[in-house]
């Protein structure tokens, strides 16, 4: 429960447990919204180790609901006109040098971003790993399409290696951390839900309501064994079935990557596009498969879509729909992939599969994802360069990627063990391999 702070909006008076006024730190971390779960909490407990200063910022009674230290929690009430006002105050009043962040295109994120670049603060920003599910993302100031890898060569990649792996790290089938995201999920909503009277003006980012949100969480939950049972007939219908497939790897339709970074209004838009071009250019022995994302929870009314814009271009036999479940049985036998921007392509790209995408990535670079019309990619899809994508990908593995997760024990223990040194360094974990800075052995020789 928040406690209720002064006007400012502090919960309590940011005292340690002696009740003497603490130091002030050498750092000073302001964390914002973070993943569902106690991943914030956690990493600012390793943060105040090393004498930093760690505040909280609650927009919802279901962001302070795993942030341990009460004190150290600050409320925003008011509506979001007022939030670039109270941020800068909360910048000042913390002496703040750090801002903390999961993901960068929230209205508020954004705004904060932009706030604490003027402030000259530096901006950590988490967001689910690129080459997911073992992995997390690290960065600093943008991520996915405001990512500093957007501008980055696969030339100066390979230039910037230590090393290039002969076999590149192989991802996962699994991802450990699906049930916990669930759960910590659903908890996340049933604060928001029961316990958010005394945020009067908050509203969600997504369009669904917080009771609806809790609904669907729930009935996520509720109806995994039946949806478990559906998948492995499905999927093992397709293997078994002797004709060759292509992948369509479906998102989440309120993902910030899909809405932020895509040209597409809706997945509806994307399955009639997807299913045109099968339609127009797949050999008539080949079939289309959609791929659920494995958080989808039926706000979008997927199966109804694919179904009807199967026969209303005539391929009403040949596509086929799988409700979430391990991308890694499917693609072990598929021809290629297609997608609007997600992050499971990497999945694909790892072995050897040809990818199309239609949206603004990480991974959208040359060599790496195809370029044709999706009628002639269906027809003969072109692979990605081998050499190139061992290149991004150990780049990533060397730079931004962290192993771990957020939702899971386990996951955030292998992630807290790396993240905190990459937060107290004073470079951008991409500028650090793109201009490493000179030892002090180096400098002396040079004065020598």
């Amino acid at each position: 429960m928040l406690v209720s702070g002064q006007s400012e909006g502090y919960c309590g008076d940011m005292t340690n447990t002696t009740g003497k006024p603490q130091t002030s730190p050498q750092r000073s971390f302001l964390f914002l919204q973070g993943p569902h779960g106690p991943f914030f909490s956690e990493l600012a407990n390793r943060l105040r180790e090393t004498g930093a200063n760690c505040v909280r910022v609650a927009f919802n009674a279901g962001d302070g609901s795993r942030w341990r230290d009460r004190s150290s929690l600050l409320a925003f009430r008011e509506p979001l006109h007022a939030w670039p006002d109270q941020l800068r105050q909360w910048i000042a009043k913390t002496a703040a040098t750090d801002l903390v962040l999961y993901g960068d295109v929230r209205r508020h994120h954004a705004e904060a971003i932009r706030i604490a670049k003027d402030a000259g603060l530096t901006i950590h920003i988490f967001e689910e790993g690129y080459l997911r599910p073992y992995w997390a993302t690290y960065e600093r100031d943008g991520s996915n399409g405001n990512s500093r890898l957007m501008r980055i060569t696969l030339e100066q990649m390979a230039n910037a290696l230590s090393r290039t792996a002969d076999v590149p790290a192989l991802p996962p089938d699994r991802w450990g951390d699906l049930r916990m995201h669930m759960v910590h999920g659903a908890l996340y909503h049933w604060h928001v839900l029961f316990r958010n009277h005394s945020f009067p003006h908050y509203r969600p980012h997504r369009d669904q309501s917080v009771s609806e949100e809790f609904r669907l969480q729930l009935l996520r939950l509720l109806r995994r064994p039946r949806h478990m049972v559906e998948r492995w007939i499905t999927t093992r219908r397709i293997r078994t079935g002797g004709r060759p497939f292509h992948v369509v790897l479906l998102q989440l339709e309120h993902d910030a990557n899909f809405r932020a970074y895509s040209d597409f209004a809706s997945q509806t838009d994307f399955v009639d596009m997807a299913i045109r071009g099968f339609a127009k250019g797949a050999p008539p022995h080949h079939r289309l498969v959609f791929k659920a994302h494995p958080l989808e929870d039926g706000r979008a009314p997927l199966e109804r879509t694919i179904r009807e814009g199967a026969r209303t271009h005539g391929v009403q036999d040949r596509v086929h729909f799988v409700r979430g479940g391990k991308l890694a049985y499917l693609l072990q036998a598929a021809r290629s992939a297609v997608t609007v921007n997600s992050t499971s392509a990497h999945q694909a790209l790892w072995r050897g599969l040809p990818v199309r995408s239609f949206g603004i990535s990480v991974y959208d670079k040359p060599g790496l994802v195809s370029q044709q019309a999706l009628p002639d990619f269906f027809a003969d899809p072109m692979p990605p360069d081998a050499g190139a994508y061992a290149i991004y990908r150990q780049f990533l593995l060397e730079t931004s990627q962290v192993p771990g997760g957020f939702y899971s024990t386990k996951g955030r223990s292998q992630l807290l063990r790396q993240v905190v040194d990459r937060m107290l360094s004073p470079d951008d974990p991409y500028a650090l391999r793109l201009e490493p800075r000179e030892t002090e052995a180096q400098q002396l020789r040079v004065v020598r």
